[in-house]
């Protein structure tokens, strides 16, 4: 990751599982998440109302519906056995009561093509810390409702529902709970919608494919809560490896309407070559760590979001050890707009959200020393999506165009406006590091071959890469950090020469002044 901070890094990944995947539609399985009309520049209020999914979960059929093959969970390991003697698109109707697979640790549902798992009314299919997998295999348009999945122990990086990432599935109703590892898998074309993600080991769901691209994910209207159980930063120290969700790679995904709150840790996070990323209507409160995470990716739209009380424990935690770097609860790390990556939008844009009383606002941050081909590079390896060749990120070649440019994730084209900051200090309980806004990098340094050394990329960040905030409300005692950590500014230097950011903003001390 960036500066003094987690590093994201990619999942190790056994040869013999296919881990982790991502991606959704609205309605048809096999469409791309739809584009909306172009963003309104309008004021309009942000998400209020909140997912209350695990508190009130909608209950299943309380009848097998017609031609569904009944599921009796006094018959320990009947899932598994009556889904592999039946035919593709069978339905199966769990009937009420706690479902056991054979004690096995590998034991588990292997879908066919196009099966539909209903749960009646307490339907739970319970993995008694003993299985490590609920729902496995390479089926496509698979579907799970009204079902409790619980106590499965899938292994770090690894997932309980939909483990090997296959396509096309819908999880709707569900509630995915007190697993190891992640929850969920995702996989291409996946809709996640109106389930409760609370209290797994690491992730509530964790979205990677090796060697692909996750495309077209939806998550709509779910409830993510309590993740990171297992505490795992601290288990790995500077993993990158936790959150309520963690998106890799994943092109097309629309998070709209859900409550992300209380996670240990960051509550949504994409790391490494994500895009085109609608992230709308959610509340965003209470995670220890920030809210949201934008790292190395590209084309994004965050709006109409509530995001308040995030970042209180890892902020906290820094500026005690008496780190200057503005930790932030919307960090936006060597990501940016990006024109030749095809995406709804060609730039980052930030608007109409309220974030209030969070551990400071928005951090934009590039790591001078991260790029294709350096050993500073966190991401295992990665490579931006415009070099396929990473080796190529070598001296000569990298010191010219076009790979002095294109072999570095650029923090670019972010436009953040219309939004509001609240901060009132006695109800975050600080009186230092609580208050930033930033735009900034280090000094490069690292390695003695890197074309970036200097102060290039602090001065490209700050001033050649069109990152702009404008027309915000600030309520409360903010400052702004430019260019590097050293430099603390007031609202006037912010919007004066050099700098001039924030114009059309306002500040008050106060509501009401």
């Amino acid at each position: 990751m960036g500066f003094k901070w987690r590093r994201g890094a990619l999942p190790v990944v056994p040869l013999a599982l296919v881990l982790l995947a991502a991606t959704a539609c609205d309605s048809a399985p096999d469409a791309r998440p739809k584009p909306d009309a172009a963003p309104s520049t309008s004021a309009a209020a942000p998400a209020t109302s909140v997912a209350r999914v695990c508190a009130k979960p909608a209950a299943g059929p309380a009848k097998a519906p017609a031609g569904a093959v009944t599921v009796d969970p006094g018959k320990v390991g009947d899932l598994a056995a009556k889904t592999k003697s039946s035919p593709p698109k069978t339905t199966f109707w769990l009937r009420p009561g706690k479902h056991r697979l054979d004690p096995d640790r590998y034991s588990q549902v292997i879908p066919k093509k196009g099966n539909r798992y209903l749960g009646a009314p307490g339907a739970v299919l319970d993995g008694r810390k003993t299985n490590q997998y609920a729902f496995g295999g390479a089926a496509d348009d698979v579907t799970i409702r009204y079902l409790t999945v619980q106590g499965f122990v899938a292994p770090h990086d690894e997932g309980v529902v939909n483990h090997d990432s296959a396509d096309g599935w819908v999880i709707e109703h569900a509630t995915i709970q007190r697993n190891s590892g992640a929850g969920l898998m995702a996989g291409a074309r996946q809709q996640v919608r109106a389930s409760c993600l609370r209290d797994n080991g690491q992730y509530g769901m964790n979205a990677y494919k090796a060697g692909d691209a996750i495309r077209d994910l939806v998550i709509e209207g779910n409830e993510i809560v309590g993740n990171n159980t297992d505490d795992w930063e601290r288990r790995r120290d500077g993993c990158g490896c936790t959150g309520g969700i963690k998106f890799w790679a994943v092109d097309g995904a629309d998070i709209r309407g859900n409550w992300v709150h209380d996670n240990r840790g960051t509550g949504l996070w994409a790391d490494t070559n994500n895009n085109d990323f609608r992230i709308e209507g959610n509340v965003l409160e209470a995670n220890d760590g920030a809210a949201l995470i934008y790292e190395t990716s590209y084309n994004a739209v965050i709006r109409k979001n509530t995001i308040r009380k995030n970042n209180w424990v890892e902020g906290r935690k820094y500026a005690d050890r008496g780190d200057t770097f503005p930790f932030a609860t919307l960090y936006v790390s060597e990501s940016g707009g990006e024109p030749r990556v095809p995406a709804r939008t060609d730039k980052i844009e930030i608007y109409q959200n309220v974030l209030e009383n969070n551990w400071s606002g928005i951090t934009l941050w590039e790591n001078a020393d991260r790029f294709c081909n350096s050993p500073a590079n966190t991401s295992s390896g990665d490579c931006t999506l415009l070099v396929k060749d990473t080796d190529s990120c070598a001296q000569p070649g990298i010191a010219t165009a076009p790979l002095y440019a294109d072999c570095r994730w650029k923090t670019q084209r972010v436009d953040i406006h219309d939004n509001r900051f609240v901060l009132d200090t006695s109800v975050v309980d600080c009186t230092v590091k609580c208050d930033r806004m930033a735009v900034l990098a280090n000094y490069g340094t690292y390695p003695d071959w890197s074309p970036y050394q200097g102060e290039r990329v602090g001065d490209a960040i700050t001033g050649k890469q069109h990152n702009r905030w404008h027309d915000n409300v600030y309520v409360g005692p903010w400052k702004f950090v430019a260019h590097d950590p050293s430099r603390v500014l007031d609202s006037g230097q912010w919007q004066g020469t050099p700098y001039r950011q924030d114009a059309d903003s306002t500040f008050r001390a106060r509501d009401g002044d």
